[in-house]
């Protein structure tokens, strides 16, 4: 399974560990499992995770860790000089924290720099590693038939090589009190079942027609009652509205005004979640919510919500990852109809079970 040191990892000691998985939110929620692995193979380590900074509060406060390293990537965007300045910074921090270990799941250039500013003696990295990245490493993880398999399956290939991936995969997403307590604030006088929605993407392809959305959204309103909420970042609010103007329901809009805590905190009392590939997705799966998702240009076996629904189109291009396209036959193809059995089946087991409480 590995390039180099292949008979060592699993005997492996390590005191002082450091995780890099930057971004994005769903690629941060799909590490989880392996960070609680790499704990449970060094349960008296100090580890460490570096980060984004606007993802920081969604790890802050997990179990498995001991700190989280931000850093602000806007400023590396900056000007040249803020940017070499920053870096400068970071790669000084990383090397002051002593690591006896790190492990480089973002796999690019950035992240392999980081991984060798470390100094670590111990560098581990995936096969799947791009634009030269696994020079950085002592340690290459081989990832078999990576196009077959899911993203949490890429990074729980390290535990395999540690020796510990026959353990339960858990994410343990730390929600905090407070936001779980604004959450239940916000929804507590509003119909269930609450119906969370996701509408928006960054890439073009991703984007399931907002009146799919809407059509879903009234036929459970119709059969099962609720409130239909909607999050996103600030710049997904158009497409939401275009979704509520087309609802006759209870509907409450919360796209581009949470904090990544408080996201967490509605979606983890969502009854449901239907939403497009997206970070928020990812979320609610790791949440443990039923989720019912939309997929066009990506594959479900490599990016589908981890034990939740996903469904996809069926036209020749499926899968294709371009994140733009003229047809967009895809649409078309993935209408309602296709959906609705899962959010149905979905909904009918809440009802059952809350005729039943």
């Amino acid at each position: 399974m590995l390039k180099r040191h292949r008979s060592l990892l699993a005997e492996l000691h390590a005191s002082r560990i450091a995780l890099i998985k930057p971004s994005a939110l769903g690629d941060v929620v799909h590490a989880l499992p392996l960070l609680n692995a790499v704990r449970h193979k060094f349960p008296d380590a100090h580890i460490a995770w570096v980060i984004n900074r606007s993802y920081q509060s969604l790890i802050d406060g997990h179990r498995a860790l001991n700190e989280t390293i931000p850093f602000d990537r806007g400023a590396m965007k900056a000007g040249w000089r803020k940017a070499i300045g920053t870096s400068i910074t970071l790669a000084r921090e990383l090397r002051c924290r002593k690591f006896d270990l790190v492990i480089d799941l973002q796999c690019l250039a950035r992240s392999g720099l980081m991984t060798l500013a470390t100094r670590a003696p111990r560098r581990i990295g995936l096969s799947t590693a791009r634009e030269g990245a696994r020079f950085a490493y002592t340690d290459v993880v081989d990832i078999p038939e990576p196009k077959n398999r899911h993203a949490i399956e890429h990074y729980w290939c390290v535990a395999e090589a540690l020796g510990v991936g026959d353990i339960p995969k858990r994410f343990d997403v730390p929600v905090q009190s407070e936001s779980r307590a604004w959450a239940n604030e916000q929804l507590r006088l509003l119909p269930r079942p609450w119906l969370a929605f996701g509408v928006g993407a960054r890439w073009l392809t991703k984007r399931w027609l907002p009146e799919h959305f809407a059509e879903l959204a009234r036929r459970a309103q119709a059969q099962f009652g609720g409130t239909a909420f909607f999050v996103g970042s600030p710049d997904e609010a158009p497409l939401a509205q275009q979704v509520i103007a087309q609802l006759r329901g209870p509907t409450r809009d919360f796209v581009g005004s949470t904090s990544l805590q408080q996201l967490a905190g509605l979606l983890e009392a969502a009854d449901v979640m239907i939403s497009n590939d997206t970070g928020p997705l990812h979320l609610a799966a790791a949440l443990g919510r039923p989720c019912v998702a939309p997929y066009t240009c990506t594959l479900v076996r490599r990016h589908g919500p981890y034990g939740a629904v996903g469904i996809e189109t069926d036209v020749w291009c499926k899968g294709s990852y371009i994140r733009t396209c003229d047809r967009l036959d895809c649409m078309k193809d993935l209408v309602p109809d296709r959906l609705w059995p899962s959010l149905s089946t979905i909904l009918t087991t809440w009802a059952s079970n809350s005729r039943s409480a």
